[in-house]
């Protein structure tokens, strides 16, 4: 039985149209992550879902219950915020505890969820601390921890790790993925614009393009079998290759995408294309070569390690086995 879902659901806001006709089951216990271009829809979508935006049409169901004209606070949903929302002049332990307390919960029912949920996110040395004794992380794992204690049905996070810098953002990304493991029962939905939050956290992903659902299914799945050319250039860092006209013409395709992980050097000649590299960036782990081939944009190509090619040099490039992708003028995957 699904948990969350979504039938024919459009927004409007007067003649704009935001959300086009979403169709969507998430599974009790699953994490979904909404994922796409800036204006997307995604988070009004996440919106939608926590009653803080009106639905145009459609109908949306939470646990098998009909859930449109029912208020945010009924359905059984806790949000966490792009933004912290605390409290400042409450401590971590009265941030977790002050929805509990407005439902009129009892005092050993509030100390015993929060301090559980302080457990599981290690808040507990800093419980009686105000907001602005925290580092940013730890202001965002009380948020989560604000959430937890609702035990609710469904979590939200709304671009939670944004404000983050990397080194948080990594940790706050496991504490979260071990958030979802110890609460097999709730359904979580996440959005964000991380790609690497995307693929590390998702049972699945839903990519979403003006409005409407372009693919659905798990990060493997997306990468490995992208259903359109907006999915194959969306999911993957750095983005897919994309070869048209002459150069696609001979794999039998209107468009030939390749990753650049996916595309070898093979010296100076006898690869599928040749050209000069016009930039390299050299990252330790990895390297990118960027290539003029003759197209609008450069062929890049990955590489492990420390790359021995500099920018002059001509080299030539083959497309691994199997890894090329194939679509049709319609943007569609070319069948084999």
């Amino acid at each position: 039985m699904s948990d969350v879902t979504l039938k024919s659901i459009t927004k409007s806001y007067g003649a704009v149209n935001v959300i086009k006709g979403v169709d969507l089951e998430i599974r009790k216990g699953e994490f979904i992550v909404f994922v796409g271009p800036s204006g997307c829809g995604k988070s009004t979508l996440l919106r939608m879902i926590a009653g803080l935006e009106e639905i145009t049409s459609g109908d949306m169901y939470i646990d098998g219950e009909r859930v449109n004209d029912v208020p945010p606070s009924r359905r059984g949903i806790a949000m966490v915020f792009q933004s912290y929302a605390l409290y400042p002049h409450m401590t971590v332990y009265d941030n977790m505890a002050f929805g509990m307390r407005i439902a009129k919960a009892s005092h050993e029912e509030i100390d015993r969820r929060v301090k559980a949920a302080a457990e599981i996110l290690q808040l507990t040395p800093y419980l009686e601390r105000l907001p602005k004794a925290l580092s940013g992380g730890q202001r965002q794992r009380v948020a989560i921890g604000r959430a937890i204690v609702r035990n609710p049905k469904v979590f939200l996070f709304d671009e939670p790790l944004s404000n983050l810098d990397a080194a948080l953002r990594v940790a706050t990304r496991i504490e979260i993925a071990k958030l979802h493991e110890s609460m097999p029962d709730s359904s979580m939905i996440y959005v964000t614009h991380d790609q690497v939050e995307a693929m590390t956290l998702a049972d699945r992903i839903v990519v979403l393009s003006a409005g409407k659902i372009e693919q659905v299914g798990t990060p493997l799945e997306l990468y490995e079998r992208p259903q359109s050319l907006f999915v194959a250039g969306f999911i993957g860092s750095p983005k897919m290759n994309f070869l048209e006209g002459a150069l696609a013409a001979p794999f039998g395709c209107t468009t030939l995408g390749i990753r650049p992980e996916h595309l070898e050097v093979v010296g100076s000649a006898g690869g599928q294309w040749t050209g000069k590299v016009i930039h390299t960036e050299k990252l330790g782990a990895d390297s990118f070569i960027y290539i003029d081939i003759g197209t609008d944009e450069p062929l890049t190509v990955r590489e492990n390690g420390t790359t021995p090619h500099n920018v002059g040099d001509t080299v030539s490039v083959k497309a691994m086995d199997g890894k090329a992708h194939r679509f049709g003028a319609d943007g569609k995957p070319v069948k084999a």
